[in-house]
């Protein structure tokens, strides 16, 4: 099922939007000092669901969470673990916010959450998960498998890239294997990491100043599987950061036509629009 879900009027994070199962969706919301737009596609050959989902949450006038998922299993299997991680870390933050502890708190409570729930159903699916907290001027990361988080200056230097839980990220990251490589390496698909499993492991990063020019993005593999990182800093560190998304979706996908790696597609962008 696919579906697109605001928060209700009532809710005193309204605004919030939850992508899921959504063959094409995009769209923009301001949060956290900032503008996030983002856009999701199915796999250019359509013959399954995009097991893709997203989530921005703005959580007060200062604070917000964004997030992207990326199911693994197969068919159906993978789209509801998108979408019941989204879930139980939605439910997880506002708790949290709700009862004045930290976001940090409800989001690492949110992937627990969603772990316990996706093996309790007992599919053999699972899902990647990558978040970004945003507050006074900062951010960090949490993320487990292959969807990837990236902050660039507006002069294009790559100030973070979070590491892939892959055989291949590994590899890149110890200098065994050049980026270029990875992109055509047979196990470019195997994830080492899931939510989903009992080993399920949470990469937690440091804060990090966010600059004006900055720009943050993730994504779930279908564009690191199809760009290096330095073509992907160079599609989003400036112009209008709608345009700057809908540019780097396009050109992806003209890539998995163009014998690239098809697959489903998923960017979220952030730029902060106060100095």
């Amino acid at each position: 099922m696919s579906s697109v879900a605001p928060a209700g009027k009532d809710d005193p994070r309204a605004g919030a939007v939850l992508v899921t199962g959504s063959a094409i969706a995009s769209g923009a919301l301001e949060l956290a000092g900032g503008v996030a737009t983002y856009e999701t596609r199915g796999c250019p050959d359509g013959e399954m669901q995009n097991e893709d989902a997203l989530l921005v949450l703005p959580v007060d006038g200062e604070r917000g969470v964004l997030a992207v998922a990326d199911g693994l299993g197969g068919h159906v299997g993978g789209a509801a673990a998108a979408r019941e991680a989204l879930i139980r870390l939605q439910r997880a933050i506002e708790g949290a916010a709700e009862a004045g502890r930290e976001l940090r708190d409800g989001i690492l409570d949110g992937f627990e959450h969603a772990n316990a729930a996706i093996l309790e159903a007992g599919t053999g699916a699972g899902t990647t998960l990558a978040v970004v907290e945003l507050g006074g001027g900062s951010f960090r990361t949490y993320h487990v498998g292959d969807s990837s988080i990236l902050h660039c200056g507006g002069g294009g230097r790559l100030k973070h890239q979070t590491l892939l839980h892959s055989p291949t990220g590994y590899m890149v990251e110890a200098g065994m294997m050049s980026p270029g490589d990875a992109l055509v390496h047979e196990e470019r698909h195997l994830v080492s990491n899931i939510v989903g499993s009992r080993a399920m492991s949470i990469d937690l990063g440091t804060s990090r100043a966010i600059r004006p020019r900055d720009t943050i993005l993730l994504a779930s593999d279908g564009l690191f599987d199809n760009f290096e990182t330095a073509e992907v800093v160079e599609g989003v560190r400036k112009g209008a950061l709608p345009t700057a998304t809908t540019d780097l979706v396009a050109r992806c996908r003209e890539r998995m036509s163009s014998g690239g790696q098809a697959d489903d597609l998923t960017v979220l962008c952030w730029r902060p629009t106060r100095s």
